[in-house]
């Protein structure tokens, strides 16, 4: 089991994980939320878009919003982390009990499974 020092530097890391993703998050966001096609709906020009152009900004929308969605999900898994941290289980697989391997909570500090958990569940 990670020692006190070793578990506050892992909670350090997914305080500033999180910052990371909060402003990720935010940027996605506005990207994915752009306004396309004239002036009245926020662009620069009143030229109307040609159809090829919405489908292409479209398809940047779903890619963004499924960045969106990811950055969502590793935010929560490392909010998550952080819960098991104060609740004293972090470290412990939530499948076997376990401990998580040091060099899988170094890779992924959120981490949930340890490995042998985690390849059966793939």
């Amino acid at each position: 089991m990670p020692t006190a020092i070793e578990i506050e530097e892992y909670r350090q890391r997914l305080v500033t994980l999180m910052r990371r993703i909060k402003g990720d998050l935010d940027m996605l966001r506005a990207e994915a939320l752009q306004s396309a096609g004239g002036e009245a709906s926020g662009g620069i020009s009143n030229v109307p878009l040609h159809k090829a152009d919405l489908s292409g900004r479209q398809f940047e929308e779903d890619v963004q919003l499924g960045l969106v969605a990811n950055e969502e999900l590793l935010f929560a898994q490392a909010d998550a982390a952080l819960t098991r941290i104060e609740e004293g289980t972090f470290g412990s697989c939530e499948n076997c009990q376990c401990e998580i391997g040091m060099e899988r909570l170094d890779a992924v500090p959120y981490g949930r499974l340890c490995a042998a958990c985690a390849a059966q569940s793939s």
